[in-house]
């Protein structure tokens, strides 16, 4: 049981809510109601939105990338000094670092992650012993800081849209479409919490081919899907001179893209290109940091908003885990872009509403979770916010969440629940100490020789 003194029911703010739980689900609620013994007692209750695109061992990488060297940097510097850090995880290095990034999810208020997984095999490109032994290591992190997962493993067949082969970094990513489904298969197989899920993840048009597009996407005509998709301008320009079209306009022409779809970044789109996402129903998943860190560029925010498309957020390379930040990140940049303010809002009132209750049912969507708003028969995903901190102070609930994104700082989640699984307390994830611990660990060991 958990007693609220103010929280939001789809667009309305109440008080003195209580929420009953029952097999990670929300089984009643009752408003205007006091507490009673036993309830958990908080002071602001909010659905807790999900991280739809997540890298989880890129965690390990912040921080070593930010030197310039001599050229020009960008996306593509980065990526080859990826895949050299890459060359060294080990499966436990893969589940120590994933474990603490989802506990700093969950303490910055998200209550379930979408892991684009695409490092599948050992150096070089051998398989382990168990094909999906690395999508095991993401779920034994999931259990153990109680996250709710949907698992995307990645179909990565060529080293670029011309369809050179794999080479490098690139080679622990490598399937076949075959192997591709046992893999998806085995992944099925090995779920270990009731509320996981398992799609599918194409990486992008320059790393799949149409025919295998097709042909993955005719063995999976249920669940999620996910892709990279123009998320820098070279993406944009080989694709346009492979495939004829650019790609956010390809895919819309040659998939059928609808609301099971999330297309990662969309960021160099044209006016007819947005206009079109927003009207097929997918989500965009929007990494707003991880963009900014990497030079992406702009998502068209505003025409995208107004045509009616859905959208969600995700922290991508981990380089800072945040809610607020990546939330703070998208209208910031919007604002900068089109030299206005309050942005992605299709109506008056709070930005800062707008922005977290369309994140939060984006993703919900985006990972096929029962989640988003809070209501009986959804999944338990809740946060709770401390409303005595000097952030809130003066603030009417319809401006709680402007405070929360932009003046509020980090620490002000007090509790999370995950499914009902009731994860962090007291502002502290329950299993903190062992886990950072394990990532000290395999940090210090992966750092050796860097």
């Amino acid at each position: 049981m958990i007693h609220a003194k103010t929280a939001l029911l789809g667009s309305d703010w109440v008080s003195d809510l209580r929420v009953e739980t029952g097999h990670g689900h929300i089984t009643k609620i009752e408003q205007g109601v006091p507490a009673r013994a036993g309830d958990t007692r908080v002071d602001v209750l909010l659905p807790a939105p999900a991280n739809l695109h997540s890298h989880a061992f890129q965690r390990a990488m912040a921080g070593r990338t930010e030197q310039r060297v001599a050229g020009r940097e960008s996306f593509w510097t980065w990526r080859n000094l990826m895949y050299q850090f890459l060359d060294r995880l080990t499966p436990d290095h893969v589940e120590a670092i994933a474990a603490l990034v989802f506990l700093e999810m969950q303490e910055a208020g998200y209550a379930s992650v979408g892991e684009f997984h695409y490092l599948h095999h050992q150096p070089g490109g051998v398989p382990y012993g168990a094909l999906s032994e690395l999508s095991q290591r993401i779920f034994a992190a999931a259990e153990m800081t109680g996250i709710g997962l949907t698992h995307l493993p990645v179909l990565y067949t060529y080293g670029s849209v011309s369809q050179d082969p794999l080479a490098g970094g690139q080679l622990r990513f490598g399937n076949d479409i075959d192997r591709f489904l046992k893999l998806r298969d085995e992944c099925r197989a090995a779920t270990c919490l009731p509320d996981m899920t398992v799609g599918i993840a194409p990486h992008s048009l320059r790393a799949t081919a149409p025919h295998d597009l097709e042909a993955v996407l005719a063995e999976a005509r249920q669940g999620p899907v996910h892709i990279h998709i123009a998320e820098q301008q070279q993406e944009v320009s080989d694709v346009q001179a492979a495939l004829g079209a650019r790609p956010v306009a390809w895919l819309l022409d040659n998939a059928d893209v609808d609301d099971r779809w999330c297309l990662i970044h969309a960021t160099h789109m044209t006016m007819a290109e947005t206009r079109a996402l927003a009207r097929s129903g997918a989500v965009a998943g929007l990494c707003p940091v991880t963009e900014a860190n990497l030079g992406d560029g702009t998502f068209s925010g505003r025409l995208f908003v107004e045509t009616g498309g859905a959208f969600g957020i995700g922290s991508d390379s981990n380089i800072r885990v945040s809610l607020t930040d990546e939330l703070r990140t998208l209208e910031y940049s919007q604002r900068l872009q089109d030299q206005t303010r309050a942005v992605m809002t299709r109506g008056a009132g709070s930005v800062g509403q707008a922005l977290y209750t369309s994140a939060a049912i984006g993703g919900a969507q985006a990972l096929d979770r029962n989640s988003g708003v809070i209501a009986p028969g959804k999944l338990a995903d809740l946060v709770a916010l401390d409303r005595t901190d000097p952030s809130f102070c003066g603030l009417k609930d319809d401006q709680l969440l402007d405070g929360l994104i932009f003046a509020a700082p980090d620490g002000v989640v007090t509790d999370l629940w995950s499914a009902g699984r009731h994860m962090v307390r007291d502002r502290r994830h329950v299993a903190r100490a062992s886990i950072v611990a394990s990532f000290r660990k395999a940090v210090a060991s992966l750092a050796a020789g860097l």
